[in-house]
């Protein structure tokens, strides 16, 4: 994920990246060229799904737009019931995500992997509850937490689908959130939907990529029953660990530290590192740091980071 490092090396401000279509792919096409990625992502930021059903944003000139958790859209449970799930083809924020994709599928979709981005369930619910309210909420009320569950897997169903039927070839699911949640909770209450919001976007003939930032060791093994194609890790989640949990054939993306090794590292030790991480993954592996490129990050690290993949493919 490039996206504050793409709109640097393109030049944009990224609140601009955020808010405009035309932006973002000038700078994903223009990162994945500079150095020979095979994809590109409609990925700006998680709020734009919240945005769509009136969720307040705070925007910023030069960083990523952010939920106003202190006005919840839903603090008051009941409101749930008068949420619709939104049309993504009418004006807004998620129109832009699919004009994005239409737009990389035009200028890079016969050579590069396109892909969309929906959030997960967990991620999409803390959006809407406010993370810490959520989080209470397992424990006060879970069939609460199940209706907004329900709620946010048909919203991110729709929202796939479009993205497809723009020129996605790949859709990426967000759930960071899920990350806080521990392996009981998550298996009872999480895992299903996103097991739903899966199944449900591999039968448009695309594959899926799962990200869960953070530390998820104790709910890996539950991330390779997702049915994703692709399962990214965070780096506090060592490879190794993940699969043991997930035996070969599934795909496994990580995941050296973004900062510590990818920003502040030299070429040397980002292929030693990512030498590693093919060591532990096996074969079923794609590179990649655990989380997005840094923006500062030296332009050599990114390319050692190419000629590590290239070498070994």
């Amino acid at each position: 994920m490039t996206m504050m490092f793409a709109a640097d090396l393109a030049g944009a401000r990224y609140g601009a990246y955020a808010r405009d279509h035309r932006v973002l792919a000038d700078a994903q096409v223009l990162v994945a060229e500079r150095f020979d990625f095979d994809f590109v992502s409609a990925i700006s930021d998680p709020a734009r799904e919240a945005s769509d059903l009136g969720a307040t944003l705070a925007w910023f000139d030069d960083q990523p737009p952010a939920i106003v958790e202190n006005s919840a859209l839903l603090d008051d449970k009941n409101r749930l019931a008068s949420l619709s799930v939104p049309d993504p083809s009418v004006p807004g924020r998620m129109r832009d995500r699919l004009q994005a994709v239409r737009l990389l599928a035009e200028r890079a979709g016969a050579s590069k992997i396109v892909e969309g981005w929906v959030e997960g369930p967990c991620a999409m619910a803390a959006d809407l509850r406010g993370i810490n309210t959520l989080m209470i909420d397992f424990s006060d009320d879970a069939p609460f937490v199940e209706a907004v569950f329900d709620f946010t897997v048909r919203m991110e169903i729709e929202f796939a689908k479009a993205q497809v039927e723009a020129g996605a070839t790949l859709i990426g699911v967000g759930d960071a959130a899920a990350s806080l949640v521990g392996p009981k909770l998550y298996a009872r209450h999480v895992l299903p939907w996103e097991q739903r919001l899966i199944t449900a976007i591999r039968a448009f003939h695309v594959p899926v990529r799962l990200h869960i930032c953070g530390n998820t060791k104790r709910i890996v093994e539950g991330m390779g029953q997702t049915g994703a194609d692709i399962i990214d890790l965070d780096f506090l989640t060592p490879l190794a660990h993940a699969r043991h949990a997930m035996p070969e054939p599934q795909v496994l993306l990580g995941n050296i530290d973004p900062v510590r090794e990818l920003r502040y590292g030299t070429p040397a030790s980002v292929e030693a590192a990512l030498a590693e991480c093919h060591k532990q993954a096996g074969a079923a592996y794609i590179c990649g740091p655990g989380c997005e490129v840094p923006r500062g990050t030296p332009r050599a690290n990114l390319e050692a980071m190419t000629r590590f993949a290239r070498s070994h493919s």
